[in-house]
């Protein structure tokens, strides 16, 4: 960005303390949501969003897949929204870096976006795991609206797709695809579907139901590699067994880890996750973080309800309406 450019971004902001978010996903904007609630005037608040698009409900993602839903429906905040809300909304930006001692973000564009507090909502990245192959062309991970416009663009094109984990995430994509009109197979490690949710009686009819929509499975399969055409794209799965698998297409749905690199590269305290106290603050008093991104006394989070119990919690204190702390529940 130039300097005329950065003087006119500047020029546009009160002379209220700034409040910049990092993250526009289901957490950070639950976040954004409350404050403006309790707070609706206290901030100049940004939000640095890497989409190109405002919030969506991520849960509902699997429908939009299978062709129920298309993104207006499961939209939750769009352009007006933030507009209304007077909020500097940087859509497709990504933040590189942050600046704790002349308190910035930078981003990818060279966007130089300060703020006196700073919330962290980077949320977690969907896992690919460490095979040969697993950077050929039409290997995707199922996470955002990016990957199911690509799977939705290759199911018109391609025959064969090839879940890896069957979790509830790799049953729900397997779902969709089959859904879009290809064959699919899920391939998992263990000797039976939702291996951390069901027992092997309850999974095995699962299985069978799934089978008779069209669904096959590979169970006991560990996945060696995944072989390419000349051009690089995905031709076969190899399993550790020697059992090999035809396919176009290969979505992975092994798990997710919290993204903390930008906070780890701030030097703030990381562990598993971005360590945060019981008020949703991080090692530095101006930055706090909520979501999937974090770790509080030793537990990570992949659900919603915990997350937005932290929103709650965070935007109070950022509101400064009196003292609330962040108390774990037991999963339902």
């Amino acid at each position: 960005m130039n300097s005329e450019a950065r003087l006119v971004e500047a020029m546009t902001y009160s002379d209220k303390p700034r409040l910049v978010f990092v993250g526009n996903g289901m957490a950070g904007t639950r976040t954004l949501e409350e404050l403006l609630a309790l707070a609706p005037d206290r901030y100049d608040i940004s939000v640095i969003g890497e989409e190109s698009c405002g919030n969506y409900n991520r849960i509902l993602l699997s429908p939009v897949l299978a062709g129920e839903k298309t993104i207006e429906h499961i939209m939750l905040n769009d352009d007006d929204w933030y507009q209304q809300h007077r909020i500097h909304f940087y859509k497709g930006e990504r933040a590189v870096q942050i600046d704790r001692v002349r308190r910035q973000v930078i981003t990818a564009s060279g966007r130089q976006i300060r703020y006196d507090r700073l919330v962290l909502a980077t949320g977690s990245r969907p896992s690919r795991i460490p095979v040969p192959g697993r950077d050929l062309k039409n290997v995707l991970t199922f996470r955002d609206i990016n990957d199911v416009n690509t799977m939705l663009a290759l199911s018109r094109s391609k025959r064969h797709a090839t879940v890896i984990g069957g979790g509830l995430l790799g049953l729900e994509a397997a779902n969709g695809l089959r859904k879009q009109g290809m064959a699919v197979t899920v391939v998992h490690t263990a000797d039976f579907l939702l291996n951390r949710q069901l027992d092997a009686t309850a999974a095995r009819l699962l299985q069978h139901t799934l089978v008779q929509s069209g669904i096959q499975f590979m169970l006991n399969a560990a996945t060696a590699r995944i072989e390419g055409t000349a051009e690089g794209e995905v031709r076969q799965l190899v399993c550790s067994d020697g059992r090999t698998l035809k396919t176009d297409m290969v979505v992975m749905a092994t798990g997710v880890s919290p993204n903390i690199e930008l906070a780890d590269s701030a030097g703030l305290r990381c562990d598993r996750g971005i360590l945060v106290n019981d008020v949703l603050q991080t090692f530095d008093p101006a930055i706090y973080a909520v979501g999937e991104c974090i770790q509080h006394r030793g537990q990570v989070f992949g659900l919603v309800a915990p997350t937005y119990q932290q929103a709650r919690v965070c935007a109070n204190q950022l509101a400064e309406r009196g003292f609330a702390r962040y108390i774990q529940t037991p999963a339902a």
